[in-house]
Parts: C-alpha cells; sequence; structure tokens
C-alpha cells in the first residue's frame, strides 16, 4: 500500500478524535512506524495530538511518542534546511553559469542539486533516519560542490533545530489526547 493511501486510511481512523489538520508518518526504528497527528479547532493554542499506530490504535507509550514526534519534526526540518531557496532555479542558474563560463566542478554542483532535489522528493514523505540521512548527504554534497572551503549551513541548522524539536516534543505531551505511560 502506498504511503499517500496509510495516510489516507489513518486520517479517517482518527476522524472521531476531532478536526483533523495534519498526518506525518514517521519510522524512527524499523517496522515501528506510527502516524503523527495533529488536532484544531481553528486556533492554534488549541491544538492537539495523537500518535497511533499501523492499526489506528493510540500509542500511549510516551518513548515511542518522543521518538515519532522527534523523527517527524527532524525529517521536517531537514527538509526545509537542505537548501535555502529553489532548487529548479539554481539548477537553471548553473546550467547558465556551466555554458556561460565553464568554471571546473560546474558538472558537479549540477549533479548534486539534482540529487538534492530527488532525495527532498515530492511528499508525502515517511520520517526515517535513512530519510534524514539521505537528505543530510545530498545537502552536503550540494553545500561542498557550491563552496568546498565553507562551513555547513544544514548541519548548523539542523544542530540549532535541537531546541524546537525539543519543545514539540513538550507540545504533544502537554496536548496528548490519551493519557500517556
Amino acid at each position: 500500500m502506498a504511503l499517500a493511501d496509510d495516510l489516507d486510511r489513518i486520517a479517517e481512523a482518527v476522524r472521531p478524535h476531532g478536526a483533523l489538520v495534519a498526518v506525518l508518518a514517521a519510522e524512527p526504528a524499523p517496522h515501528e512506524r506510527s502516524y503523527l497527528c495533529a488536532f484544531a479547532d481553528g486556533h492554534a493554542e488549541s491544538r492537539r495530538w495523537l500518535v497511533v499506530d499501523e492499526s489506528g490504535a493510540p500509542v500511549t507509550r510516551r518513548q515511542r511518542i518522543r521518538d515519532a514526534v522527534s523523527m517527524a519534526a527532524l525529517c521536517e526540518l531537514a527538509e526545509e534546511s537542505a537548501f535555502g531557496g529553489d532548487l529548479d532555479d539554481l539548477r537553471a542558474q548553473l546550467v547558465a553559469v556551466r555554458i556561460a563560463e565553464r568554471p571546473p566542478g560546474i558538472e558537479a554542483a549540477e549533479e548534486a542539486a539534482l540529487a538534492l532535489q530527488h532525495a527532498l522528493g515530492t511528499p508525502p514523505h515517511l520520517a526515517s533516519p535513512a530519510r534524514l540521512d539521505e537528505i543530510g548527504q545530498a545537502a552536503r554534497r550540494l553545500e561542498q560542490a557550491l563552496d568546498p572551503t565553507a562551513g555547513s549551513p544544514f548541519g548548523a541548522a539542523m544542530q540549532a533545530s535541537q531546541g524546537a524539536v525539543e519543545a514539540l516534543v513538550r507540545e504533544v505531551e502537554g496536548a496528548y489526547l490519551t493519557e500517556l505511560q
């Protein structure tokens, strides 16, 4: 079954819990897929959360919830931090530079931009350690192709995101729809 079908199935299963605004799939460990569901009644401050397993049953084990929320958040942040602009535009600019100037290494930059675009893909995605690694490796490859002497803006953004991930975990735990174990 395709991930989009899984998300639709889970959305239907959690419908009785309220107005669903998002479902994200996460698999922080092999064969431990969870779905992070956000509910709201139109006010951001009243957002409620639920993590369900593949059958649509609520997860109450605190560590599994933390793992699912953290993985989903890290992958979302990686997608946002991988490149600060439009990859289609960057690829077009790289082609123009290659044609006009032919600098050494331009082909590697073009290949790296394409690889990152493929790694990011189109939603929906399964948040997993493998996805996080794939995005990170592709982002770093592009960074190095564009400027081999520079540090990693992607790495810095991911390190800086730890507080945001922890804040989301606390928010989910604090506004969880069932009692946690």
